[in-house]
């Protein structure tokens, strides 16, 4: 297995993946180019993809520290650490037969190495409280995040986006997102 930054090229295979296990509309190519965008500071790009031979099994969406903005769905001032040196962790996916296999773990340790290069003191994260097994939130706390605060209903159609269809809800999203800060 090999893990590296996510590059442009990878755009096709990402979304495919992202949308196969989020639902349709999670990803398109105009939000991933704003996505990538905004996880490129200092010439240093913070996102990570999974590789197995030309086989893509994971990659992980990250927005480098001061290139994003905190919405209602934030809490900084609940936050230890500065949201300028504030990272955001929007996404990470891996295929199902490879979960368990330490590629989260993996794709996580790549981002935290370039957002720290770019400034980074921390990481905030809206973990899907609904996922199989709850292994979201098992797995950013085994990386030693903390719970900062439940938004419910965070991808809802009125919250989100319209086009999206969620994978657990099966259209309109109710599931609950938990705001989690990774402190490094």
């Amino acid at each position: 297995m090999q893990i590296r930054s996510l590059l442009e090229e990878d755009f096709d295979v990402v979304i495919k993946l992202g949308n196969a296990i989020h639902g349709k509309g999670y990803l398109t190519r105009q939000s991933l180019l704003e996505m990538f965008n905004k996880g490129i500071k200092h010439g240093i790009n913070a996102h990570a993809i999974a590789t197995t031979g030309e086989k893509v099994i994971g990659f992980r969406l990250t927005y480098s520290p001061g290139n994003w903005n905190s919405d209602e769905w934030c809490s900084p001032k609940h936050w230890a650490v500065s949201a300028q040196k504030v990272c955001y962790f929007k996404t990470n996916n891996v295929l199902p037969e490879w979960r368990g296999n330490g590629v989260g773990h993996l794709l996580l340790e790549h981002s935290i190495n370039a957002v720290k290069q770019q400034g980074a003191k921390a990481g905030i994260a809206h973990i899907w409280k609904e996922s199989p097994n709850n292994s979201s939130i098992r797995y950013f706390s085994k990386a030693g995040a903390k719970l900062i605060k439940e938004h419910p209903k965070r991808w809802s159609w009125e919250n989100y986006d319209e086009n999206y269809d969620c994978a657990h809800c099966g259209g309109n999203c109710h599931c609950t997102a938990c705001e989690m800060l990774l402190e490094f």
